[in-house]
C-alpha cells in the first residue's frame, strides 16, 4: 500500500465509499417508495402488448451482447489521446498500467457526461413510441452503455475483446440495472471474482462457446425484464418522452459511475495487487450470474 501515490490513496477511499455507501434517511425513503413501484411494474408486465415487447428487447439484447463490433471502441484513438497529453510511451493497453491514476483520470475527463447526453436524446425519442418502442429502445440503450463501458475499460488499460473483459462489462450492466440489494450482491460477486482473478494474473481459461453463450443469454434476459419494468412509465401518453429520456440518462449515469469506479479499482489492483479490491460480498464461485429474472 505504501507505493500508492497520495492521489491513488484518496481515489481508493472514494471507490470503497462508493461500494459501501452510507444510506441515510433519503436512501431509506427511496426504498419504501420503490417497493410499490416495483410491484406495479410486476402487474404492468402482464398487460397486453408488454410480453412481445420484452421478447423483442431480449432478442435484441442477445444480438447486441454477442456482436462486439456494435459496441467496440478504437483503442488506438485512446492511445493517441494519451500521447497527445504527453504520455509518448502509450501504444498498447499494458502501457497504460505504468501511469499514475491521476494522469489517466485527467485524460478521461468528462466521459460520462457525453454518454448521459446521448442517452437523454435517444430515450426521449423512443418514449414517444410507447410500448412498441421498447424493443428498439432497450437494445439501443444497452449498445450505448456497452460502448461507454468499453471506453472506460480502454482508458484504464483493459481490452474488451478478451472474453473475461466482456463478462466483466456485462456484469457492470447487471450491477447498474439491479433493482434489489440481493441482485446487486450477485452482480458484485461476479465483478469481484473477475477483478481478483485478473489482478492475481490467473491464466484465463477460455469458457466453452456454449457456456459463454448461455451466460450472455441469462444476462440479456434479466436486463430485458428489468429495463422493461423500469421503463413502462414512459408508455403513458404525454409524459412518455420525458420519462423515457430521464430514465435512459439515469441508467447511463449508473453504468458510467460503476465503470468509472470499478475500472479505476482494477487499474490499482493490477499495479499494487488484488488486496486493494474492496470485497463487499464474497466472490462468486463460477461465472453464471444466477439472476432471478433469468432463472424464472
Amino acid at each position: 500500500m505504501s507505493k500508492l501515490s497520495k492521489y491513488e490513496k484518496h481515489a481508493l477511499k472514494e471507490i470503497h465509499n462508493w461500494k459501501e455507501p452510507d444510506i441515510g434517511w433519503f436512501g431509506q425513503a427511496l426504498k419504501v417508495i420503490n417497493q410499490p413501484l416495483d410491484l406495479a411494474g410486476d402487474y404492468l408486465l402482464k398487460t397486453p402488448g408488454v410480453g412481445p415487447a420484452i421478447q423483442g428487447a431480449i432478442e435484441g439484447l442477445t444480438s447486441v451482447c454477442h456482436d462486439a463490433a456494435q459496441w467496440s471502441v478504437r483503442p488506438e484513438a485512446i492511445f493517441e489521446e494519451f500521447r497527445d497529453d504527453g504520455h509518448s510511451t502509450v501504444n498498447a493497453h499494458k502501457d497504460i498500467h505504468d501511469l499514475d491514476l491521476e494522469q489517466i483520470d485527467k485524460v478521461v475527463g468528462f466521459l460520462g457526461a457525453k454518454y448521459k447526453g446521448i442517452a437523454l436524446v435517444e430515450g426521449a425519442g423512443a418514449g414517444m413510441a410507447g410500448i412498441a418502442g421498447l424493443a428498439v429502445d432497450i437494445p439501443t440503450l444497452i449498445t450505448l452503455n456497452l460502448r461507454a463501458i468499453g471506453e472506460y475499460a480502454a482508458y484504464y488499460g483493459f481490452d474488451t475483446t478478451r472474453q473475461e473483459e466482456r463478462l466483466f462489462a456485462f456484469n457492470v450492466l447487471g450491477l447498474a440495472s439491479s433493482p434489489t440489494d440481493a441482485s446487486k450482491a450477485l452482480a458484485m460477486a461476479q465483478l469481484i471474482k473477475i477483478s481478483q482473478d485478473a489482478a492475481k494474473k490467473v491464466a484465463w481459461k477460455e469458457l466453452e462457446k456454449s457456456v459463454f453463450v448461455k451466460i450472455i443469454q441469462e444476462i440479456a434476459k434479466a436486463l430485458g425484464i428489468r429495463l422493461t419494468k423500469a421503463k413502462l412509465a414512459q408508455t403513458i401518453p404525454v409524459v412518455g418522452a420525458a420519462v423515457g429520456g430521464g430514465f435512459n440518462a439515469y441508467f447511463t449515469m449508473r453504468v458510467c459511475d460503476a465503470a468509472f469506479y470499478l475500472y479505476r479499482e482494477r487499474f490499482l489492483a493490477q499495479k499494487y495487487g488484488p488486496e486493494v479490491i474492496e470485497v463487499t460480498v464474497k466472490p462468486a464461485t463460477d461465472y453464471h450470474p444466477h439472476f432471478a429474472e433469468a432463472e424464472a
